[in-house]
């Protein structure tokens, strides 16, 4: 046998191929035809965490300042603190931008030059409000841990691209992990060969990938011998259906190789001035993202699957570091904005003009929207919006998105998705199905059940679909 499969033993040839999507992902590498052409090949999620307001940022309300200071008069409010105050008008005027007319407002001036390139969801709505449970729902389809995010599920129906580098990379933000930790990017009950592997900022952005101190080549070598024999025993004592040894075992042959591969990846002096500048690298307040948005481009062009960035850190503190807008809205998310709003723009117009754009898929997400009216005592109007679950926005670009368009919308005021409803099922559905994958035959036998990203429910947006 040679190719991809040259490394396989008998045993772990056939105990991997009949292990559900690998199957699948055999007869694509032997050159089958899959359900359907993918759009997608590669893929980043840039992960707001606390909540992004939809309506001072994608969603336009051009009655909401009439209502400024009332009461809200819709029905069945369901704010997380209880809190319903009086309607705030956006704090960020809204204009038109680009040939496609998209209205986006001025908290996000950077990705309004590039409006054109945005398919824009306003209907988004989410079970729950709680924001580690809606953190795991947004990742992997369900309000609790346990489950494979949709990076792992990428991985394992896709495989991976080269052996030098995971299939699925993290980029927390330098702050600090999101809510719920590295949960987010569990790969559940699928083969731990599957999680998201984090990667720190900076020169060395994988921990402990080397040692303090470099050993011999001897003595390098003598321990791999050892640690191999010690380990071929073991898996032979256990007839090699031990997934997490065998997990382990890859994991330390991919830290083997990814130490020559990371450090060239993570070197971004290579990169010219004026991509640096596109970027904001020197930047204050955009240094950071900037650098992790450089980096995701060049670990997608080095074979990596799926990219998720993260912006906001842990909950709570003073100042927020995610955009947790309880109080004080305007600073909370003028602050966050400034970090990511350049960066991400330019990842965009890099992406376009490198060819990348055409079959990478970029999605902008957050866990849940801000309420329309202000997180106070009732007929009092505060300076903060509560947790916002019945309706939001997110967005998406790049491959196989019909791009320069608006999906969906809330109510009068923005409180509520009521036209085109989009669940986070739903959105998974449409994101396996532009990398060419079915969301209701992508599965795998946990428990007695076969289990999915997308549960028992989800359906194709064909509206964001080009």
């Amino acid at each position: 046998m040679s190719g991809p499969f040259q490394n396989l033993s008998r045993r772990r040839f056939f105990n991997w191929a009949v292990h559900g999507l690998g199957a699948t992902a055999l007869t694509n590498l032997l050159g089958a035809q899959p359900d359907h052409l993918p759009r997608a090949k590669r893929g980043i999620n840039i992960c707001l965490v606390g909540g992004l307001s939809q309506v001072d940022s994608f969603d336009y309300k051009p009655d909401l300042p009439k209502h400024h200071g009332q009461a809200p008069s819709i029905k069945n409010i369901d704010p997380f603190f209880g809190k319903v105050g009086r309607i705030r008008k956006n704090d960020w005027s809204f204009r038109q931008h680009g040939q496609s007319g998209l209205w986006i407002s001025g908290l996000f001036p950077h990705l309004a030059k590039v409006a054109d390139e945005l398919t824009v969801i306003r209907s988004m709505h989410a079970d729950t409000g709680n924001h580690t449970p809606a953190l795991f729902l947004h990742n992997s389809g369900f309000p609790v841990n346990g489950f494979p995010s949709l990076g792992s599920w990428l991985s394992y129906g896709l495989g991976t691209v080269t052996e030098s580098l995971p299939a699925f990379v993290v980029l927390p933000d330098p702050r600090g992990a999101p809510s719920g930790g590295a949960s987010s990017w569990s790969s559940g009950f699928l083969p731990a060969t599957h999680q998201g592997v984090a990667f720190d900022g900076g020169r060395h952005p994988v921990r402990d990938l080397f040692p303090p101190e470099k050993p011999s080549a001897v003595a390098e070598s003598a321990a791999v011998d050892l640690l191999g024999l010690i380990n071929g025993k073991q898996l032979a004592r256990l007839g090699g259906a031990e997934d997490l040894l065998s997990a382990r075992m890859r994991s330390y042959e991919l830290a083997a190789r990814m130490q020559l591969y990371v450090p060239g990846a993570a070197d971004l002096s290579s990169e010219p001035k004026s991509i640096t500048d596109l970027y904001g690298l020197e930047g204050k307040a955009t240094a950071e993202f900037a650098q992790n948005c450089i980096l995701a481009r060049r670990l997608l062009e080095r074979g990596v699957r799926f990219v998720q960035l993260y912006s906001g850190g842990p909950l709570g503190g003073n100042p927020r570091t995610s955009w947790d807008g309880h109080e004080k809205m305007v600073p909370n998310h003028t602050r966050e904005a400034a970090r990511i709003d350049q960066p991400v723009a330019a990842l965009l117009k890099d992406l376009r003009q490198r060819g990348m754009l055409e079959d990478t898929l970029v999605t902008f997400t957050t866990e849940f929207g801000r309420t329309p009216f202000t997180q106070s005592a009732a007929n009092t109007l505060g300076d903060g919006r509560d947790h916002n679950h019945p309706g939001f926005t997110v967005w998406m670009a790049g491959a196989g998105v019909r791009a320069g368009t608006a999906y969906g919308a809330t109510d009068e005021i923005g409180y509520r998705a009521v036209e085109d409803r989009v669940s986070w099922h739903d959105f998974h559905a449409t994101v396996l199905h532009l990398f060419g994958l079915d969301h209701e035959r992508l599965t795998f036998y946990h428990n007695g059940i076969q289990r999915r990203l997308t549960n028992v429910h989800g359906r194709l947006v064909h509206g964001v679909l080009s």
